[in-house]
């Protein structure tokens, strides 16, 4: 009897923990982060991030967000510490405002938290999560009061990518971040496509415009002599072509006169005489003067010195009555039907002139209208205080608009054909590295070291690092690469 009592209750005792593990294996339990679905997940650091709000869309007053965190492995991450907060940037005279977010830990790998919002506008979310076996990590989310849920712009790269070690990331994707199009707006940003057209470079130089030294005439005489009337009496008067400059007396010249008038009585004295003849021409004695001595038959005391050919005086050496020496110069002309432009061209652009090659030239003033002439000379010696050479051009000048020492500007083309190009305003100099942002989309920017090459105006060459096509932002770059810094810790520029 004793013994069925015993099995009795033994097998009482058995059914009564048989129940008390399937009530406990049915009982509901806390759904744990893994089990959670709260929508998009992001990768920061060795973290998977959810992110949850509460209404969907913030509004003034007390809102809540919900954060999962999980491992690479997708197991929960349960002793994890959050900080997070929301901030409106500051605009205009309004400082920026700040609003903690107070979290609660949760043994499940869900987090809830509260944060309460004094105005509408956009509020970007700064959560940092920190754990001891994981590590730490940051991300910055768009929230809007005006739109639905939150948007990434900014995690710390992912540790445990399936393709890449985190030390194998490349350099370009560590430095790539997210500007939302908030902050864009606000620093004035603004994006171009790389394209690939005709590039001329353009060269600019003052210039000078000066005498056509090949129509410069000087007046100078063979034989002492003194100055009789003088009519090349000032500097500037025009000359013409066979006027009296002056007359001159000289014993020497009358002489020679009075024996090529001998010469011709003698009618057997052909020599004789074409060696009077020759020794007035000689003495620059024209053959309509010596035709004028033959019909007069006697020497005259002061012989006309007529102008060889046009010009304007630019140098004059005498005065009526005055003696001059022979070989001194008396005067010196200059034809001013056409000049020359001569510009100073520096030694780096100096390979891409070329004799021939057409050029403009604009003077002061006279902006809307120029002239276009063809490069006459380049100068094969070098400026060794100034590293450039002389080119230069010649003008027609028949209305005496252009004179001598009046400045202008010179300027060449060279067409380089089609080449890559961008604005160079696009382009942010960092010592030796010139570097660009390229927009990827989805707000992520890019910063792109690239090789430049010739530049013309406001655009310039890349050589290298880009491709047709690439959008690169063209305004608001110092600002960017400010908040590239800031963010993403660019240090290697």
């Amino acid at each position: 009897m004793k013994t069925v009592i015993k099995i009795s209750l033994g097998f009482i005792v058995l059914l009564l923990l048989a129940g008390i593990v399937y009530f406990l294996r049915n009982q509901p339990t806390e759904p744990t982060a893994k089990q959670q679905n709260l929508g998009k997940t992001y990768q920061a650091g060795q973290y998977q991030i959810q992110i949850k709000l509460n209404p969907d869309k913030p509004k003034i007053g007390n809102n809540q967000l919900t954060i999962a965190l999980r491992d690479g492995k997708d197991q929960a991450i349960t002793d994890a510490s959050i900080e997070a907060y929301a901030e409106m940037p500051a605009m205009g005279s309004m400082q920026a405002m700040r609003e903690p977010v107070s979290i609660e830990d949760s043994h499940s790998g869900l987090y809830q938290g509260h944060y309460s919002l004094p105005m509408n506008g956009s509020w970007p979310l700064f959560i940092t999560v920190e754990s001891s076996k994981f590590g730490n990590a940051k991300l910055v989310l768009d929230m809007n009061t005006s739109r639905k849920g939150v948007k990434l712009t900014q995690a710390t790269p992912s540790e445990f990518s399936p393709q890449l070690k985190h030390t194998e990331v490349p350099e370009q994707q560590l430095a790539s971040f997210n500007v939302d199009s908030y902050r864009r707006q606000l620093i004035g940003v603004t994006t171009a496509e790389v394209v690939c057209r005709t590039l001329l470079k353009t060269i600019r130089t003052d210039a000078r415009i000066t005498y056509n030294q090949s129509r410069l005439t000087d007046i100078t005489l063979k034989y002492d002599a003194w100055i009789g009337q003088l009519n090349a009496d000032y500097l500037g008067k025009t000359m013409q072509q066979g006027k009296t400059l002056f007359t001159v007396y000289s014993p020497d010249l009358v002489s020679a006169q009075d024996e090529y008038l001998d010469s011709l009585k003698q009618t057997h004295a052909f020599g004789l005489r074409q060696a009077a003849r020759q020794r007035l021409a000689l003495w620059d004695i024209n053959r309509t003067q010596i035709k004028a001595l033959e019909k007069r038959g006697r020497a005259i005391d002061y012989l006309p010195i007529v102008s060889p050919a046009n010009g304007t005086i630019i140098e004059k050496n005498i005065v009526a009555g005055s003696a001059v020496k022979a070989g001194t110069r008396l005067l010196r002309l200059a034809d001013l039907s056409t000049v020359w432009v001569e510009g100073q061209v520096y030694e780096a652009d100096l390979p891409w002139i070329k004799v021939g090659m057409s050029a403009r030239i604009i003077l002061p003033g006279q902006i809307e209208s120029s002239y276009t002439a063809k490069v006459i000379f380049i100068d094969p010696i070098l400026n060794p205080q100034t590293r450039s050479a002389v080119i230069r051009v010649q003008l027609d000048n028949a209305n005496g608009l252009l004179r001598p020492d009046m400045f202008a500007t010179l300027s060449l083309q060279i067409d380089l054909g089609e080449r890559m190009i961008v604005p160079e305003q696009a382009v942010i100099y960092s010592g030796e590295q010139r570097i660009v942002f390229v927009d990827k989309g989805q707000g992520r920017l890019l910063p792109v070291k690239i090789k430049t090459g010739i530049r013309n105006n406001d655009m310039i060459e890349v050589l290298d690092g880009l491709v047709k096509g690439d959008i690169i932002v063209t305004s608001g770059n110092f600002l960017i690469a400010a908040e590239s810094k800031l963010k993403a810790g660019l240090a290697q520029w």
